[in-house]
């Protein structure tokens, strides 16, 4: 099918390392366009649970799920729910979960979703289940507030200067598009040396706050990694500094990894608990040269894995 013919950044890599079985519940917690889905139902017998936000992707979902003769639930949701969603399902164990983190391909090179800052389309970035919308930040938020929300989600230098030219701009007119947003932040921004579009980290920063996307991750990797059974898998594939600093710190404290209190402090003296998981990836895996070059969106990946250990 068309629909499914994109392939996710690091597929192959992160269905080999969840290592799907027969007779076994896995769960996918951002089926996006179903390329993860699609290959893990390709390499075992396995029951796959996918949840998205989007209403959109829960379509696709359904189409995928007819092809594959019940061995295919689709949720829909956002993955701070998911133990709610799977409890629902009747699922209160899994042998796997992998997270694709971030927006999708689907929404980006959908004019109308107001992701982009490269096609024109209404400044809404919206995933699904999102109670505002991009120009409702851009135009009612304080200066100051929107200048944090900038630097804080888009690790953006040029953040006070972006959002003094912002709130200059709606006093005027207000923001109702993707390009009029770009130009008035290519105007105070100029691009630097790498080919970055100057409007890039703050596009990325707008969406995160609008659909609170660091604070799911980090209520879906617990809840995923809760309930997975011994010798589950928790597989992580996410795109920027944020979001992989959420999932390192997380793997990191559920292997024991995190580095110890000080001698100095009386919490250095109290017993340890054993370590829940063990890491499949010492160092994060990468993304090839050969796929980088074919798909330039997968440049910043990074890939996570950890294990559940038997008690």
């Amino acid at each position: 099918m068309s629909g499914f013919s994109h392939i996710p950044v690091l597929r192959d890599e992160a269905v080999r390392m969840l290592a799907p079985g027969p007779d076994k519940i896995y769960l996918d917690g951002t089926f996006g366009g179903g390329g993860y889905a699609g290959a893990i139902l390709d390499s075992a017998d396995c029951r796959l649970i996918a949840v998205d936000r989007d209403p959109a992707a829960v379509a696709r979902g359904r189409e995928l799920a007819a092809q594959h003769s019940g061995r295919l639930q689709i949720c829909e949701g956002r993955i701070s729910q998911i133990l709610d969603l799977l409890g629902a399902a009747g699922v209160g164990a899994l042998d796997g979960a992998v997270f694709d983190l971030g927006v999708s391909s689907y929404q980006i090179d959908d004019p109308a979703r107001g992701f982009s800052f490269r096609q024109d389309g209404p400044l809404d970035m919206q995933m699904g289940g999102a109670e505002i919308t991009a120009a409702t930040l851009v135009n009612t938020v304080p200066e100051s507030e929107l200048a944090d929300i900038l630097y804080q989600f888009g690790e953006e230098k040029a953040s006070r200067r972006i959002a003094k030219a912002i709130v200059e701009r709606r006093r005027l007119q207000k923001f109702a598009t993707t390009a009029d947003l770009a130009g008035v932040i290519r105007s105070v921004v100029r691009a630097d040396k790498s080919g970055i579009d100057p409007a890039t980290r703050s596009f990325q920063a707008l969406r995160i706050a609008v659909n609170d996307e660091l604070g799911d991750v980090a209520a879906g990797l617990a809840q995923a990694a809760s309930l997975l059974a011994p010798g589950g898998r928790l597989v992580v594939v996410s795109f920027h500094s944020l979001e992989d600093r959420i999932v390192k710190r997380f793997f990191a404290q559920a292997a024991g990894r995190m580095p110890g209190a000080s001698r100095h402090d009386p919490a250095s003296l109290q017993e340890t608990s054993r370590p829940q998981f063990k890491l499949l990836t010492g160092s994060p895996m990468l993304p090839s040269a050969a796929e980088v070059k074919a798909n330039p969106r997968a440049r910043s990946a990074k890939l996570r894995a950890m294990e559940r250990l038997a008690p």
